[in-house]
């Protein structure tokens, strides 16, 4: 299956502080991600705050340039018209609609600055946009602020697409949401994906989430990749400890998705100042002194790709 979107080696690095007596500094945000996503299918990109899956979203969107690396829409070098490819549904479902206009003239608005359609074109479109994602006809004429939370999440899935978009890139689009609502957008995002054959990077910190809607997992740690493989084997069996971490403390009712509990001390690394060896090393209850010296890559290992010197063991 011919990929759709491709990310080889992505860096986005910041230049951060500087003054008169201290030289600049050096925030690695996303520092080395390679990944490969076919049509109707879930990436989900997951870590703790800070970690940079939100830089890699906007990478992936366009909205910031990498300061290395390729990335690849269709097999093509990205470019600003590629951006039409890829949309972007943001965590906030109320910051990121327009208050002072109505629904119908926000899912128009894509249509009127690429200059696709008239007036009664854009405006049908919008109507069948809403109806797919379940808003009623009477929502047209109506602004943001008079629906709930779950609404507006359905108006922004429906702007994402009025320009039928091959990738939509999901920033914890549920997270603001009410958990009586998560699964109702969540469904919604499945449904869209079966009918469009929509290819999702879905950024998220939630275990729980990634595991209904994924096909295959990233996760990250400090900027860096620490484990990339289908759901199904980093679920059942993780292989590095981050991503033990990780799973242990995502609560579950269901005995079969429960891990056992990983103890971490210390505080996460300054990204202006990450260690030499693996960036985990100061909180990993596995830690070895090869750890704390050499920084270990990603290699494939039990069907995924992990950066972890004794992932074997650990696993």
């Amino acid at each position: 299956m011919t990929p759709v979107m491709q990310a080889r080696d992505i860096r986005r690095h910041y230049a951060v502080g500087g003054g008169l007596f201290s030289p600049k500094g050096l925030v690695k945000a996303v520092d080395g991600v390679s990944f490969s996503l076919a049509a109707g299918q879930t990436l989900a990109v997951v870590g703790e705050s800070g970690c940079g899956k939100s830089t890699l979203a906007r990478v992936a969107t366009l909205l910031e340039p990498s300061t290395s690396g390729e990335l690849l829409i269709d097999g093509q070098k990205a470019t600003d018209h590629a951006q039409l490819s890829v949309q972007m549904v943001f965590q906030n479902p109320y910051g990121s609609l327009n208050p002072r206009k109505t629904v119908g003239a926000i899912l128009q608005e894509p249509l009127v600055i690429n200059k696709r359609g008239d007036r009664p074109a854009r405006e049908a479109a919008a109507r069948a946009m809403m109806a797919r994602v379940g808003l009623r006809a009477d929502h047209f004429d109506r602004y943001p602020h008079m629906f709930s939370g779950g609404q507006r999440q359905r108006i922004a899935i429906a702007r994402a697409l009025m320009l039928n978009p091959k990738v939509v890139v999901a920033d914890e689009p549920v997270s603001a949401l009410d958990v009586s609502i998560q699964a109702q957008v969540l469904n919604l995002l499945m449904d869209l994906q079966d009918e469009f054959q929509l290819a999702y990077l879905f950024i998220s910190h939630d275990l729980g989430v990634v595991r209904h809607i994924a096909r295959d997992v990233l996760v990250m740690y400090l900027g860096r990749p620490v484990e990339f493989g289908p759901k199904e084997a980093v679920f059942a069996r993780p292989l590095h400890p981050y991503t033990r971490v990780l799973l242990a403390a995502t609560p579950s009712v269901d005995p079969r998705h429960r891990h056992a509990k990983v103890v971490i001390t210390g505080e996460l690394p300054s990204p202006l100042n990450p260690p030499p060896g693996c960036a985990f090393a100061s909180r990993c209850p596995f830690v070895q002194p090869r750890c704390v010296a050499e920084r270990p890559e990603p290699r494939a290992l039990d069907g995924r790709e992990v950066a972890c010197h004794f992932a074997e063991t650990i696993g």
